[in-house]
């Protein structure tokens, strides 16, 4: 999580919530979710936490289950016992052993600055 995320919303165990969901900074997820989450601050689904949703996010930690697409700009974390059944998308994507993984996972590749042509010396 970075540095300027800090927790400012969390949706406990017994919870469920339904609709769209958009903050900035970092909201925890332990409870039922259904619906369309968007941010550019961090998304952390605890163990405890079910989500149907596409996900639109810079950061995603994950824990929990979740079944529809991630779209993330910048992370995709995975660690066990999480679970995700969907696309996902990001330029870094980490997924831990243990996890449940059932979709297609695209990245892309970051830019690279280019080659400098150096002349030959004789």
């Amino acid at each position: 999580m970075r540095k300027r995320d800090e927790i400012n919303a969390f949706l406990g165990k017994n919870t469920e919530f339904e609709g769209k969901l958009s903050f900035n900074g970092a909201v925890r997820i332990d409870g039922h979710f259904r619906g369309e989450i968007h941010t550019e601050g961090t998304l952390i689904i605890g163990e405890t936490a079910v989500l149907q949703s596409n996900v639109y996010v810079a950061h995603v930690i994950i824990s929990g289950e979740i079944r529809g697409n991630i779209i993330a700009s910048e992370r995709i974390e995975v660690h066990a016992p999480g679970k995700i059944f969907g696309n996902i998308q990001a330029p870094i994507v980490v997924i831990g052993q243990g996890v449940i993984f059932e979709g297609n996972c695209h990245m892309q590749e970051e830019a690279k600055p280019a080659a400098k042509e150096v002349a030959s010396v004789q």
